[in-house]
């Protein structure tokens, strides 16, 4: 009972450890033009910080994001 107890508590605070994504980063040329398609991505900031943008290729368009991750911003 003390290994299944053991094993309970492992599986918990493995579960609350979020993995960071990876973010990717923007290449040049920068698109100067972008679809109006709805990605929500989180842009990187290369002054630090992040700021949440339609797409990807949206995020990219702005000289200050660096790199880009996928899905919103976190809170």
């Amino acid at each position: 009972m003390r290994n299944l107890c053991t094993l309970s508590v492992v599986l918990m605070l493995s579960a609350c450890a979020s993995q960071p994504q990876a973010t990717t980063e923007c290449v040049e040329p920068r698109p100067q033009v972008c679809t109006r398609e709805f990605r929500p991505t989180c842009g990187v900031l290369a002054a630090g910080g992040t700021r949440e943008f339609a797409s990807p290729c949206t995020a990219c368009a702005d000289n200050a994001v660096s790199g880009f991750i996928p899905g919103p911003c976190p809170e």
